[in-house]
C-alpha cells in the first residue's frame, strides 16, 4: 500500500510541476506567440497585400519588354539612383521592381517594363518588408531577435508540457467543449483541444523559424558548413535576401576580369542556363563582384544561385539544390513549409490555421485564468514538495538546444527558489 500511495504522490507531483511550469511558460512567451502569429499570418499573404497596397504600381498593359539595360538607364534617369537589383515577376501583366540606393539608402521602385517608367517608389521592400521585419523582431536589434529564440524554445516546453496536462484522466474527454463562455470550463475545454489539435503544427513553426535567427541560426549555419551538409557558411552581402536560407549563408565569388558584360547579357547566360521568370538580377556593387541570378524560388527546390564574373560573363558557380548537402536541404524545405509555399495553397491554409490556433490559446488562457483568479498574487499552481526529474530533463534538453532559452529557464528557477526562501522571512 505505501508503494501505492508513493507512486501516486510521485504522479501528482509530476502533474503540479508540469502545471506550474506551464502556466509560467505561458505567461512569458504568450504575448510575444501572439505578435508572431499576427505577423506571421499577413506574410502568408504577401503577394495579395502587395497587389491590394501596390494595387496601381503592380498592373501595367501585358506589353512588349525593353531590355533591361534600357530599362535601368531610365530608373537612373528618373531617380538619379543607382540600381542595385532588379526583380522580374512571372506575369506579364505586372510591373518589375528595382532596388535603388540612394546616398546609402535603400528604396524599391515598380516599373513599367513596356516604357521604363517609375510608377512609384517605396521604403526597401514596401509594407511586406516591414512586417516580416516586425515579425522577426529585427527592427528591434539584438535584443529582439533573441526574445525570439527564447520564444521558440520556451513554445517547446509549452507544447510538450500541454500535451501531458490534456492527457485524459478519468472521465474528462480527450476532445470538446463543455459549458459555457461565462464558465471557466469552456475556455479549459477549448483551450486544451486547441492545443492538442494545433500542437504538431505550432512545434513545427517554432522549429523551422529558428535558422533564420540571429544567434541560434548563425550557429546552426556554421555547424551546417562544418560538417559538409550545405554550402560554405560566411555570409553575402544583404542585397542578396531572397535568396533562401543556405544561398543567403555563402560566400560568392569574386570575378577576375575587368571590364562588364551588362545586365542584357548576364541575363542571357542566365536563360540559356535554364533560369526563366520568375527571376533576381543583382548588379555587383563593387569592382570585382560578379553578376547573381536567381530563381525567385517557391519551393525549396528552386533554391540556386547563378554568379557569373562581371568582366568576361564566365560562370563562377552555379549551386542549386540538389547540390546541397542534407543539412541545407532539410532547412530550406522546413522554411519554404514554414512560410506556405512548399505544397501549395494547402500548406499556406494548414500554417494559417496554426497561427489562428495560436490566437485561439493567447485568448482562451487569460479568460482561464480569470475565471479562477485570486485576491492575491498571481495565481500560480502550487509547487510540489519535490522537483519532478523529468521536466528537470526535458527543460534541460531543451536549454541545451537553445541556449537563450536555457538561460532564461536557469533565471526561473533561480527566482522560483528565491521566493521559496524569501516567503517563510516575512513571516
Amino acid at each position: 500500500m505505501e508503494a501505492l500511495v508513493s507512486a501516486s504522490d510521485r504522479r501528482g507531483a509530476l502533474y503540479r510541476s508540469v502545471w506550474r511550469w506551464h502556466f509560467y511558460a505561458g505567461l512569458l512567451v504568450l504575448p510575444f506567440l501572439g505578435w508572431l502569429a499576427i505577423t506571421g499570418g499577413l506574410y502568408l499573404y504577401k503577394n495579395e497585400i502587395e497587389r491590394l497596397v501596390y494595387a496601381q504600381w503592380i498592373a501595367v498593359p501585358a506589353a512588349g519588354v525593353l531590355p533591361a539595360s534600357t530599362l535601368v538607364a531610365n530608373v537612373r534617369e528618373q531617380t538619379g539612383a543607382t540600381v542595385t537589383q532588379i526583380i522580374r515577376p512571372a506575369a506579364t501583366n505586372e510591373s518589375w521592381r528595382m532596388t535603388l540606393s540612394v546616398d546609402g539608402e535603400r528604396r524599391t521602385a515598380f516599373v513599367d517594363p513596356g516604357t521604363g517608367r517609375v510608377l512609384g517608389t517605396t521604403a526597401y521592400g514596401g509594407v511586406m518588408a516591414t512586417v516580416r521585419s516586425l515579425h522577426s523582431l529585427v527592427i528591434t536589434g539584438p535584443i529582439g531577435n533573441a526574445l525570439i529564440e527564447i520564444t521558440a524554445g520556451w513554445t517547446i516546453l509549452l507544447v510538450a508540457t500541454g500535451a501531458y496536462l490534456w492527457w485524459p484522466r478519468g472521465r474528462s474527454p480527450a476532445l470538446g467543449l463543455r459549458g459555457r463562455p461565462a464558465a471557466r470550463l469552456f475556455w479549459r475545454d477549448l483551450h486544451a483541444s486547441t492545443g492538442i489539435v494545433a500542437g504538431a503544427v505550432i512545434l513545427f513553426l517554432a522549429v523551422t523559424g529558428m535558422p533564420w535567427s540571429g544567434i541560434w541560426g548563425q550557429a546552426l549555419g556554421r555547424v551546417v558548413a562544418a560538417r559538409e551538409l550545405g554550402r560554405p557558411a560566411a555570409p553575402v552581402p544583404n542585397d542578396h535576401h531572397g535568396l533562401g536560407w543556405s544561398l543567403a549563408h555563402a560566400a560568392p565569388p569574386a570575378s577576375e576580369s575587368a571590364g562588364d558584360i551588362g545586365v542584357d547579357r548576364a541575363l542571357r547566360i542566365a536563360t540559356q542556363r535554364g533560369i526563366g521568370a520568375p527571376w533576381m538580377l543583382s548588379l555587383p556593387a563593387t569592382p570585382g563582384a560578379p553578376y547573381l541570378v536567381s530563381p525567385v524560388a517557391r519551393q525549396a527546390q528552386d533554391a540556386r544561385a547563378l554568379y557569373l564574373d562581371a568582366g568576361d560573363g564566365r560562370v563562377l558557380q552555379d549551386a542549386s539544390y540538389r547540390e546541397f548537402g542534407a543539412g541545407a536541404q532539410a532547412i530550406e524545405w522546413g522554411i519554404a513549409t514554414h512560410e506556405g509555399r512548399q505544397y501549395g495553397e494547402i500548406n499556406r491554409l494548414v500554417m494559417l490555421a496554426g497561427c489562428l490556433a495560436i490566437l485561439a490559446l493567447v485568448v482562451s488562457a487569460p479568460a482561464m485564468w480569470w475565471k479562477r483568479r485570486p485576491t492575491r498574487g498571481l495565481g500560480a499552481p502550487p509547487a510540489p514538495p519535490h522537483r519532478s526529474r523529468g521536466l528537470v530533463a526535458l527543460m534541460c534538453a531543451a536549454g541545451a538546444v537553445f541556449p537563450l532559452t536555457g538561460l532564461t529557464m536557469l533565471i526561473a528557477l533561480a527566482v522560483e527558489r528565491l521566493a521559496r526562501w524569501w516567503r517563510p522571512q516575512l513571516r
